[in-house]
């Protein structure tokens, strides 16, 4: 992984903490208004971006990436560390614009009262497989050409649009991490690292064992 792929991945996922995650602190626009937030982020900068790292952005999406036998152990570490780092630093900036937490908790993803533990960890799987699904089958395959960041962003849109409400849709760890980090709320990290990284690496098993074309 080169320096431009590391600084693309740190600004991306940057961007994607203090758009996605800001909107949803604001109150812009409510589920419909985060959905589009994340989603655009993801489109922009996958054309702004892609041909430096793939514009990833996510730990899970990167993982289930691996799992298919796309990305090198050494590399994937390394996609991790600059994701991390720019979801803090995205979260620092929202904390330090918003001057605290702000009525939304900085947008934290936590789930809604009368959501279980086990029912967030399940929905968090899905809609991260569904993501990395896409990722996988348009970017990586190379099928989609140019629309696969439409592809990309739409189905991270849609599908906080439907979980945002029980879980926040989160569907990225770092998504969760940056905001948990200064709102003290890390003590339910651990439900969505688990399912977002469970729900990419079954997408990454399917490709790998089923949809990926033989000529790949």
């Amino acid at each position: 992984m080169g320096s431009k792929a590391f600084v693309a991945e740190v600004v991306g996922t940057f961007a994607l903490i203090f758009i996605g995650a800001g909107a949803v602190a604001v109150g812009a626009g409510g589920v419909v208004g985060a959905a589009f937030a994340h989603g655009l982020v993801v489109l922009g900068f996958a054309y702004a971006y892609g041909h430096h790292s793939g514009t990833h952005i996510n730990p899970a999406v990167t993982f289930g990436i691996f799992v298919a036998g796309e990305l090198e152990a050494g590399k994937m570490v390394l996609y991790w560390v600059a994701q991390i780092i720019g979801g803090i630093l995205g979260a620092a900036a929202l904390y330090y614009v918003l001057g605290g937490t702000g009525a939304n908790n900085l947008g934290a993803t936590m789930p809604a009262e009368g959501v279980s533990t086990a029912q967030t960890l399940v929905l968090e799987a899905i809609l991260t497989f569904f993501l990395a699904n896409a990722v996988l089958n348009t970017a990586i395959s190379g099928k989609a050409g140019d629309f696969a960041p439409i592809a990309i962003g739409l189905t991270l849109a849609f599908c906080i649009l439907m979980g945002g409400p029980l879980t926040g849709a989160s569907l990225n760890p770092v998504r969760t991490l940056g905001p948990a980090l200064f709102t003290g709320t890390v003590g339910m990290f651990w439900v969505y690292l688990v399912g977002t990284f469970v729900g990419a690496a079954a997408a990454g098993l399917l490709y790998r064992g089923l949809l990926k074309d033989d000529g790949e």
